[in-house]
């Protein structure tokens, strides 16, 4: 079935997050009480709430969106070409301007979303995040009432576990165990946080993420059997 998939109908995305203040004293009273009621399983004794705040960015509630990052397949005829965008900056903003991609360029019924871990983190981050700012939910996020089928996401880990509901693999394990380049050669996820508000570094944070992006469609690319993205074939528009 995954060989039926043209891949020109797919999106690939990955999104990065960090806390939505930049330290826990800026949330006000009932925000650290409801913090500290969220990850008092998390944090059990080892963590108090302040020193656990770090890791906001994990829940949509407390996190927020700084960069979304795309890539399709724009093919003409036998010549591969991949390419590569990002949306950054207020999240407000960068959120609509996903949904507008969605709307006029991946809105058809064949059309489908792919992330690593998408089905349980990116593609229902998004979704409330989007919520949050009171962002309209376009079509292909919407969910409420749809079928199991009738959902447009893949979701490369998913595809990995094969019905092995309890196997959680990485990114990076991924891409190591498939023989793919590693995305993860500058920063990794717990790191954002801090090249976000201490360095103020959002090309940086916009490289990584593309590279995710990159990443994903080379794991397609694997479990579909076929030769992965050379160098020449990628693009950043």
């Amino acid at each position: 079935m995954l060989h039926k998939i043209n891949l020109e109908n797919v999106l690939f995305l990955d999104i990065e997050t960090v806390p939505e203040y930049p330290h826990f004293d800026d949330l006000d009273a009932e925000e650290k009480t409801l913090w500290e009621q969220k990850t008092s399983y998390q944090r059990k004794d080892e963590f108090t709430a302040d020193e656990f705040y770090d890791r906001a960015g994990i829940w949509a509630e407390f996190g927020k969106i700084i960069c979304i990052s795309v890539g399709y397949f724009a093919n003409k005829g036998d010549i591969r070409q991949f390419r590569t965008t990002s949306f950054y900056g207020e999240e407000e903003h960068l959120l609509r301007e996903f949904k507008a991609l969605l709307e006029s360029h991946f809105n058809r019924p064949q059309q489908l979303l792919c992330a690593h871990n998408g089905k349980e983190f990116d593609f229902p981050y998004i979704a409330r995040r989007m919520i949050i700012n009171r962002v309209p939910l376009p079509f292909k996020l919407n969910l409420f009432g749809k079928k199991p089928w009738e959902i447009p996401h893949l979701d490369t880990m998913e595809l990995w576990k094969f019905g092995d509901y309890k196997h959680y693999t990485s990114l990076r394990l991924m891409t190591k165990v498939l023989g793919i380049p590693s995305p993860k050669d500058d920063i990794d996820g717990s790191q954002v946080r801090n090249v976000f508000y201490e360095e103020g570094d959002i090309d940086r944070i916009i490289t990584y993420c593309e590279k995710d992006v990159i990443a994903v469609a080379q794991i397609l690319l694997r479990l579909r059997n076929e030769p992965l993205l050379e160098d020449e074939e990628m693009l950043h528009v």
